[in-house]
């Protein structure tokens, strides 16, 4: 079944307890961060708890236990993961599960919407966001990335591609390891730390920065220097494709998608030329 509900609406004292009393923490509750199917706590050990539910179906990938496998990766600049729980609510059809991570104080670069300033970060933050990138790509990993829970498939990707620009070729030539959520939301500032690990695995080249890319639109500067950063992978075959693949998100979801819709179209259109039929 679906999940019909919302943490932010409820009241999840129950689960809270039922967390803190099993990985033996006890939170700060004036730090919580509350979403539509996760919360988060700073505890009074200075570390971060992330409470997490989705229905019985969105389990059976590998995306449910990805902050936790996500400790295999090496030089690349995440929160350390300490300890798990995760149970089953049948009656409900729900499962949820917690994860106790290291604490990041620097804050997301844009927590929700549409980054529409340029957040001017320094030498260092882009060495290390590059040097990140680089590490998770050559890692060797059997998990494929979930984006929004669903597998990155050869036929997820050609039917949103399709949906927009139906003559386009979309074969996905080469695949490498991803973040699966790269967002200015999962990424900080001052300091340079990638957050949310659920949905880590394949991709095809080049998906992480295609999304920072596309949802950087309307700050065209911005946008321009994550391209020239990423370029060896954005230029790629399957660069293109997944350039084009973030435009076509854009472009379908319409006015929802604000500010990034109209550069989406721009964009499109140079990248159906060079990909051709």
């Amino acid at each position: 079944m679906a999940v019909p509900l919302d943490l932010r609406t409820l009241s999840n004292d129950e689960i809270i307890t039922r967390v803190q009393t099993a990985l033996a923490l006890k939170f700060d509750l004036a730090t919580q961060v509350s979403k539509r199917r996760s919360l988060g706590f700073r505890t009074t050990n200075d570390t971060w708890v992330r409470i997490e539910v989705r229905a019985l179906d969105r389990i059976d990938g590998q995306g449910w236990n990805g902050v936790e496998c996500a400790e295999v990766l090496e030089s690349v600049s995440k929160p350390a993961w300490h300890q798990g729980i995760a149970w089953i609510d049948r009656n409900a059809g729900l499962a949820w599960r917690a994860d106790e991570t290291e604490l990041v104080l620097d804050p997301p670069i844009k927590p929700g919407g549409i980054l529409a300033t340029h957040p001017k970060l320094s030498a260092e933050w882009w060495r290390i966001f590059n040097a990140s990138l680089d590490a998770l790509v050559a890692h060797h990993t059997t998990r494929r990335a979930t984006p929004g829970m669903r597998p990155l498939t050869q036929d997820r990707v050609t039917a949103a591609i399709h949906q927009v620009f139906p003559d386009v070729e979309t074969t996905v030539d080469e695949w490498a390891t991803a973040h699966g959520d790269f967002a200015w939301a999962n990424l900080t500032a001052p300091n340079c730390v990638i957050l949310d690990w659920e949905d880590w695995g394949r991709a095809p080249r080049g998906y992480d920065a295609a999304t920072l890319w596309s949802e950087s639109f309307a700050v065209p500067g911005l946008a321009e220097r994550i391209y020239m950063e990423r370029r060896d992978d954005l230029d790629s075959h399957t660069g293109r494709l997944m350039r084009l693949y973030r435009c076509a998100v854009l472009i379908a979801a319409g006015d929802r998608s604000g500010a990034l819709l109209e550069p989406a179209k721009a964009h499109a259109a140079q990248l159906v030329s060079e990909l051709g039929p």
